[in-house]
């Protein structure tokens, strides 16, 4: 029998169904039917037990539930010894107990559709078993031993796998019945099987050697009979058997009268013993149910006070809620907004073929760059150059030694720190030592060395590079939306509300991928413009002097041919209020779209954004500066530029004049975009600063990230981390 089966919990409705079933039958003059079929059982409850053995039950109905076994622990079936009917259909039972030969009294036992495999040997000691009900299980066959049931007059085997009947089913005279699936039968063979249950007996009792008789010949009055033993089969046999056992049966039913008086006596007594203890638990009940009510009574009072001070908080709060619901809203409104315009300005930047002209251009000037003349060796300004060389280096050093410093921080191991630390001092003190320097020293040694020279070069190159420039402004753009995306979202967990939780998550995620491609593409164009490099430096001339001064110094003086052709035919006041709007990056935009103050005067901020000017305060100043400048002009018309003069951006330096190294100007971006600051979630004392890939949140300092493999928001691996650098 199986060790463990999976109880199934009974519904409320089975539940009562039992509880009311089993009161039923412990009730005076009830009969001697106990039925608890129904009650979803997993296994039958003790009480059923003891309730058949105190009771004398003599019926068993626990068809239709879920039993496993026929007996739980601690129980037997002598408890069962005077059952007569035991009906078990429709259950899931894989096998009876091996000692259900004790049931001597059980003269019907229904097992149909279950799952049996096998039944135990000692079916055969069901000496007054008169129906055997197999049907619709797994048996394959049946023991030997049922030809010992002498008092068997119907038996049901079909629906199984059964294909041959034993033997010994020839000594069961008195079977009437015999159902089974004929067109499965191998023994006896099929044709014999569909002749009926006569023509089965006697193929039977031919093969074992028995001369067959009718079942009307030994049928037995044993409905009503209490353990008979069988006398030998004869031919000449029944009527002189039941002329020997009258006076056998006449003894056994005056025992059997003696014992019914005296379980009569015993019942009568439990029912004395049984209404006794229901005073008594009614009186009980009569005292508890006085105390509940007194309970319920202050209870109740206590509650309606509670209710009342919990439904005022709870008014409080839903407002509450409510306020910052709508906020939220507001916000993840604005940020959709945001990042919908970056989406789509991205898309359309991708789409452009602006680019593909701007790089042939570019390829076009580096040709022009490689060819040095005599003349521009003759005007080159020495110090100015080697000035703004020296600046630009400093510059770049400090940068690049931040990003040293913070990836030997990332990748060392605890045990090298010691040395990478003693290694990033000496070289902070090169540096100083460089900044303490004399100014007509630093300049002399740039002039002398080569390579240096060539490194202020590179840097100026990729500072001045449009393509560049516009991915870093892109990934400033991304990292700002994404710290705010994440500080809206541990705002929601704060609320515990997960509305528009999922759009959130997918802005993210775009967020995140859109950061990716964009760093791609910085470090791609930062390789296009190391190969220039080497291309400069593999076709100039080996003996020629000064020839990366004389390259830094066209790169000072000279635009990409691209922006000047597009700026020609911008108005001069236009130029000057998109420079002084840190807005110079749009020239090469309203020149494409030939924009002037004119139609600036009668253009929305809409209309700016589908031209490609995607911050909202930056279109409302430029549409404000632009109605001041009208206005100023039309009240001073002397102020108005002459109708052909234009922007001139082709003009060449003066050879006296260097033009300034370009200086990082503050730009002014919207105040909806600036960078609010978060703490970090792991120490909460520091700003967060780490943007972790691929889940897009910024919701760690540099230090707490070292260790971490796993973002601790939601769980992802990190896959790489980037840091974010606020410009003061």
């Amino acid at each position: 029998m199986p060790l463990f089966f999976r109880k199934r919990k009974p519904s409320e409705e089975a539940r009562k169904r039992l509880e009311y079933q089993m009161c039923l039958a412990k009730e005076a003059g009830a009969d001697d039917i106990l039925d608890i079929s129904k009650c979803e059982l997993s296994e039958i409850p003790f009480g059923a037990f003891a309730t058949c053995k105190v009771l004398q039950k003599k019926v068993l109905i626990i068809h239709s539930n879920h039993l496993n076994f026929l007996l739980p622990k601690s129980c037997s079936l002598l408890s069962l010894a005077t059952i007569k009917v035991l009906d078990l259909h429709n259950n899931q039972l894989t096998a009876l107990p091996d000692d259900i030969g004790q049931l001597t009294a059980l003269q019907v036992l229904n097992v149909e559709r279950n799952q049996l495999t096998h039944l135990p040997r000692s079916i055969g000691n069901l000496i007054q078993l008169q129906t055997l009900n197999v049907k619709d299980n797994k048996l394959k066959e049946l023991p030997d031993t049922l030809g010992e049931l002498r008092s068997l007059r119907t038996l049901d085997i079909s629906e199984n796998e059964i294909q041959r009947l034993p033997q010994m089913l020839a000594h069961v005279r008195t079977l009437e019945t015999l159902s089974l699936d004929a067109s499965s039968m191998v023994y006896p063979p099929r044709e014999v099987c569909g002749a009926g249950t006569t023509a089965i007996l006697q193929f039977l009792c031919k093969e074992s050697g028995l001369e067959y008789y009718p079942p009307s010949q030994y049928l037995l009055p044993v409905l009503e009979q209490d353990g008979a033993v069988n006398s030998q089969d004869s031919p000449d046999g029944p009527t002189d058997r039941f002329l020997r056992e009258e006076v056998e049966w006449q003894n056994r039913f005056s025992d059997y009268e003696k014992r019914k008086e005296q379980k009569m006596l015993e019942k009568l007594e439990f029912e004395r013993r049984l209404e006794l203890g229901q005073r008594e638990h009614a009186q009980l009940l009569q005292q508890c149910s006085s105390q509940k009510d007194e309970i319920l009574q202050t209870v109740k009072e206590e509650q309606s006070r509670l209710e009342q001070g919990l439904s005022e908080h709870q008014r409080y709060l839903d407002a509450e809620r409510q306020r910052l619901r709508e906020q939220l809203k507001r916000t993840e409104q604005n940020i959709s907004s945001r990042i919908q315009k970056l989406l789509q300005e991205n898309q359309r930047q991708k789409k452009s073929s602006e680019i593909l002209k701007s790089l042939e251009n570019e390829r076009i000037r580096m040709e022009q760059l490689m060819s040095i003349t005599q003349e521009e060796t003759e005007n080159l300004r020495r110090r100015e150059v080697a000035s703004a060389m020296q600046q630009m280096l400093t510059e770049s050093y400090k940068n690049r030694l931040l990003q040293m410093a913070y990836e030997s921080q990332r990748q060392n191991l605890v045990q090298q720190a010691c040395s990478s630390m003693a290694e990033m001092d000496g070289r902070f003190q090169q540096i100083l030592s460089w900044q303490q320097m004399d100014q007509s020293r630093a300049i002399s040694q740039i002039l002398q060395e080569s390579a240096m020279q060539k490194a202020a070069f590179e840097a100026l190159q990729v500072k001045r590079d449009l393509m560049h420039r516009q991915i870093r402004n892109q990934i400033k753009l991304i990292e700002t939306e994404l710290l705010q995306l994440t500080q809206l979202e541990l705002k929601r967990k704060s609320l515990d509300t997960e509305t528009l939780q999922e759009m959130i998550s997918e802005q993210r995620w775009a967020l995140s991928s859109l950061l990716q491609q964009l760093l791609k593409e910085k470090q791609q164009r930062e390789e296009e413009l190391r190969e220039i490099l080497a291309e400069l430096e593999s076709k100039s001339e080996t003996k020629q002097e000064n020839y990366w001064l004389i390259q830094y110094q066209r790169l000072l003086n000279q635009k990409p041919l691209s922006l000047k052709l597009q700026e020609e035919g911008l108005e001069r006041q236009l130029v000057d209020l998109l420079e002084e709007l840190s807005a110079e990056h749009y020239l090469p935009v309203f020149a494409h779209h030939r924009i002037s103050l004119d139609t600036l005067s009668q253009m929305s901020p809409g209309d700016l954004a589908k031209v490609g000017v995607s911050e909202a305060g930056l279109q409302h100043e430029i549409l404000r500066r632009v109605q001041e400048l009208l206005e100023a002009a039309r009240m001073q018309p002397e102020l108005n530029p002459p109708k052909g003069e234009v922007f001139g951006g082709l003009e060449p330096p003066t050879p006296g004049r260097l033009e300034p190294a370009e200086t990082v100007r503050p730009s002014a971006p919207p105040a909806e975009l600036e960078v609010q600051t978060s703490e970090c979630v792991v120490c909460l004392e520091r700003e967060a600063q780490m943007i972790f890939l691929n889940c897009g949140h910024v919701c760690c300092c540099q230090q707490c990230c070292q260790p971490l493999r796993t973002c601790p928001l939601c769980r992802q691996p990190i896959a790489q981390c980037l840091r974010i650098y606020h410009s003061s």
